[in-house]
Parts: structure tokens; C-alpha cells; sequence
């Protein structure tokens, strides 16, 4: 709190020294330009000139203008009073991490080592999956899903040096969905018709089913934040071209 109150009582300050200088300079040049008229009209006066009303309105505008440098001026020295008030607590919240919990019960690194093993399984089945299939046309297969460059594999009809883009994912038979990451969407947009997506269920038994093929995958670009989407693999199967 004492941090939170110097970072607010010194933004406040400075911007009400800021607001403070301006309305001084500004109203006191005002004063300054009806000053010297209230005294041209007082030596007009002298010299017999019938300026009474005249003088009476500068006199008049220039009682305004000091009321209101001081009242300005006492408003904005007001406003460099910041008061540090009472916190008031409306509620609380206790985070603790997954990870920490399961440290504490002794399973947390039996777990993540299963669950990452099983997802390079699935991986490695479903990789296998679509190798084999495409294999099985005739076509040159390469592997590209080491380099990270937006699809995993690489597929070059015969006589072609033109290769179709395939991102493969693998999931468990009866999952929901499948997730694929911002940079693999804008290069399905960016690759067009060439960029394939591939999905392939994996049996408990080790047997795959699939791969099931997708040109033109996603509707829409991801949102700016978005690192990666979750896509509903039902809705994707309904534009499928199909199992090879």
C-alpha cells in the first residue's frame, strides 16, 4: 500500500503543478492586458474624457479574473492533498498450483512424465498414420515436424516437386477436440489449398483410425491474443474430404 500511495500521491502532484502553472500563466497575462487598459482609461479620465462606464467594466473584468485565479489556484492546491484512506478487503482467493499439489502428494512427476509420454505416443502413431497412407499413393514423404516450420509433414506427388503441407493431429478415440497453435492456422491461410490438415483417432490397442483430410481448415484468422485455438473435431470431420 505505501508503494501504491507514493506511485498516485507523486502522478497526482505533478499533474496538478502542471494545471496550476497554466492557469496562473494564462489568467495573469489577462490581468496583465486589463491592467494597463484600466489605466489608460483613468489618464483618458484625467484629461476629461467621459470614460466612467468603460472604466467601470474593466474594473468589473478584472475583479472577475482575480476571483477566479484564486479560486482556481485554491481548488488545485486542494487537489495536491492526496489522502491515504482505509483498505477495505472485499474478498480473497487461494491459488494453488496443480503441480505443487501433486509434489506434495508424491505423484507429481509420475504424472506429467505419463501424460507427456502418452501424447508422443499418440503423436508418433498418428505421424505414422499418414506417412503410411500417403506412402501409399506413390508419393515422396517428408518428415518436417522437427523444424518447426508449420506443418509436420511434407508429401511430393509422383513426377511433382510441388508437395502438399500436411499438419497431422493425433487424438484419442471419442476426444472433443483438437488444438492447433496460431502459428499453424496463419500458414494454412498463407499456404492456401496446399496446407492439409490431417486428423487421426488413436485406439487403446494401438490402432489408428484416419487420417481423416482437410483443405481450407479454418474459417478465420486467430484473434491477436490468441497463442493457440481449440477447434470441435465433430465440426471439422462434417468438411472432411474423407479417410485415406
Amino acid at each position: 500500500m505505501p508503494e501504491h500511495f507514493r506511485e498516485v500521491a507523486d502522478r497526482r502532484i505533478e499533474h496538478v503543478d502542471k494545471t496550476l502553472a497554466a492557469v496562473h500563466e494564462r489568467l495573469t497575462k489577462e490581468i496583465s492586458f486589463w491592467t494597463d487598459r484600466e489605466i489608460k482609461l483613468k489618464d483618458d479620465l484625467a484629461f476629461g474624457k467621459d470614460v466612467r462606464l468603460n472604466l467601470d467594466n474593466v474594473k468589473k473584468t478584472l475583479e472577475d479574473l482575480q476571483s477566479r485565479l484564486d479560486g482556481r489556484k485554491k481548488e488545485l492546491q486542494a487537489m495536491r492533498q492526496v489522502q491515504n484512506g482505509t483498505p477495505i478487503i472485499l474478498g480473497g482467493t487461494l491459488v494453488v498450483p496443480v503441480g505443487l499439489l501433486r509434489k506434495v502428494r508424491g505423484e507429481g512427476s509420475a504424472l506429467n512424465s505419463a501424460d507427456a509420454a502418452a501424447r508422443k505416443k499418440i503423436e508418433m502413431l498418428a505421424m505414422q498414420a499418414v506417412m503410411v497412407a500417403e506412402e501409399s499413393k506413390g508419393h515422396r514423404v517428408v518428415d518436417v515436424s522437427a523444424q518447426k516450420c508449420g506443418w509436420d509433414v511434407s508429401s511430393y506427388p509422383p513426377n511433382s516437386t510441388d508437395p502438399k503441407h500436411i499438419e497431422v493431429k493425433g487424438r484419442v478415440k471419442g476426444a472433443d477436440t483438437i488444438t492447433v497453435t496460431r502459428n499453424e492456422i496463419l500458414y494454412a491461410f498463407n499456404q492456401g489449398d496446399k496446407f492439409v490438415l490431417a486428423i487421426v483417432f488413436v485406439k487403446p490397442d494401438d490402432s489408428t483410425e484416419g487420417p481423416y483430410y482437410l483443405t481450407n481448415p479454418f474459417q478465420r484468422e486467430p484473434d491477436w491474443g490468441a497463442a493457440s485455438v481449440n477447434y470441435n473435431i465433430q465440426e471439422l470431420l462434417k468438411r472432411a474430404k474423407g479417410k485415406s
